[in-house]
């Protein structure tokens, strides 16, 4: 028996040493992708799930405004949230016309109530009584950030890239409201950058990521550039979406996940021209888009939607085809070409039920190119909850990789039905369960918490475990696993 057992040893020590082993620590780890995963059992499978529409964050009716106004950055700033986006009206006749475009700023103390503040920075037909932000050269698509490089002046602490002339150009800000170009000529110039260009100091290569737009072989696409100072970048290399579909991606807005940064998350816009079909000319404003296709049939017969991708090298994508953020129910000025773009940025807001956790929220344009003005509405998603493992009632089970992690307990963000559950095994790199953490032992989990502890029979302390390869399996019945995080 013994020496049975010193073979089994030998066996699993020579399986360790090859085994890859992915070391979580004790971060958040978003169940979102297939890293963590290396096996799938019964009724359980990735699920995509779809933001929830709530209240109308603004509406674009200043005369500096319009039913075109789109782009929209947000960001948390300390106790405020700041919000920019294009100022822009369109109108059709003989050819398409707009006013100057601009940038806009709003600002709120809860993500949720909107106020456009009177700058009184720029001149719009003789005041100054306006929210412009920035009027020259790069407001089609100004789209700052917080400069969250450790060395940044705080003169430049806020940055921005836009389209300066079909070329990438970048500003500078002290305060989020002044703001200044970087240098005389662009930082980037192989790209279309004919849409929403983004840039962010990025915390896993402590280096500057811009994702632009550009046309590969016709097609719209997202291509991706570094830079260590902000100045010099290198050539902008196309992004890969192993698997998926060849699509229309008309904007990226990509950014690390903030809870989890190791991850970014991706919300491009996705451009689909359906042709003049019975179901176009079932679509709300057939009048208008008649008028639009005028000038080019594509206008009045496009339709966007919001898609949602992941990656872990800021490169290759995981995009569900699926959509994210659906046009939804059809009403008056919905189903628009340009509707469904997503903003670039997630926040934190309260939730409207009492007692509730925060949740987050994303923000999408809606009514482009209809009437004389559009909107901004926000949409809100528990936390993590962009994807989870799902087991239907019939049952389902998945077992991770082999994991290195640090501390005492295991936490689930969950929620399952009334009859559902979820039961955690903590198993060796050979899958083996492990005394006293089985299956069996596990307490049954349920309800809908974003932070629950798992225990044992004989408690959840994992702190013998802590630094050695182990691998975790979920026992699921309708339930939704949306990530699991090691705490101290």
């Amino acid at each position: 028996m013994r020496a049975f057992r010193f073979l089994a040893l030998v066996f699993v020590a020579a399986a360790a040493a090859q085994a890859q082993f992915i070391n979580v620590g004790s971060d958040l780890q978003p169940v979102i992708d297939s890293l963590l995963i290396q096996t799938f059992g019964g009724k359980a499978h990735f699920q995509l799930h779809s933001p929830t529409p709530q209240e109308v964050s603004l509406v674009f009716d200043e005369p500096w405004e319009g039913n075109a106004c789109n782009y929209v950055t947000v960001f948390q700033d300390g106790d405020r949230y700041r919000m920019y986006y294009k100022g822009d009206n369109l109108t059709v006749g003989e050819k398409l016309e707009s006013h100057p475009l601009v940038a806009c700023y709003a600002e709120s103390t809860d993500g949720i109530h909107w106020v456009k503040p009177k700058l009184g920075l720029f001149d719009y037909e003789g005041s100054t009584e306006n929210n412009i932000v920035w009027n020259g050269p790069g407001s089609h698509d100004f789209a700052p950030f917080i400069d969250a490089n450790p060395n940044c002046p705080p003169e430049t602490k806020y940055k921005a890239v836009a389209n300066g002339n079909s070329d990438l150009v970048a500003f500078t800000s002290p305060d989020g409201i002044h703001w200044s170009p970087l240098q005389d000529g662009p930082i980037i110039t192989d790209g279309a950058f004919d849409s929403n260009n983004i840039a962010f100091w990025d915390p896993n290569t402590q280096e500057y990521r811009a994702f632009i737009r550009d046309f590969k072989d016709g097609v719209r696409d997202i291509k991706m550039a570094t830079s260590n100072d902000f100045v010099t970048w290198t050539e902008p290399v196309w992004l890969d979406y192993p698997g998926a579909p060849t699509e229309q991606l008309y904007t990226n807005n990509i950014i690390p996940y903030f809870r989890a940064p190791q991850i970014y998350l991706g919300f491009p816009t996705r451009y689909v021209e359906r042709g003049w079909t019975d179901s176009t000319r079932a679509l709300p404003g057939l009048e208008n888009r008649t008028n639009r296709s005028k000038l080019q049939e594509r206008y009045g017969m496009a339709i966007t939607d919001g898609l949602f991708m992941t990656s872990r090298d800021g490169r290759t994508f995981h995009r569900w085809s699926e959509t994210f953020l659906r046009p939804g129910i059809q009403r008056p000025d919905t189903w628009a070409y340009g509707d469904n773009y997503q903003c670039w940025g997630v926040v934190t807001t309260k939730s409207a039920l009492e007692g509730a956790p925060d949740e987050l929220s994303i923000y999408a344009t809606e009514g482009y190119w209809t009437g004389t003005s559009s909107l901004l509405r926000r949409y809100t998603l528990r936390m993590d909850g962009f994807v989870s493992v799902h087991a239907s009632m019939a049952g389902g089970e998945i077992m991770t990789r082999p994991l290195v992690f640090e501390g005492k307990e295991l936490a689930l963000n969950f929620a399952t039905s009334a009859a559902g559950s979820i039961r955690v095994e903590v198993l060796d790199v050979g899958a083996e369960p492990i005394e006293g953490f089985t299956a069996d032992d596990s307490t049954e989990i349920f309800g809908d918490e974003l932070t629950r502890v798992v225990s044992w029979k004989n408690g959840n302390d994992l702190s013998a475990l802590s630094g050695t390869p182990i691998r975790l399996r979920f026992v699921m019945n309708d339930a939704d696993l949306y990530a699991f995080q090691f705490r101290p």
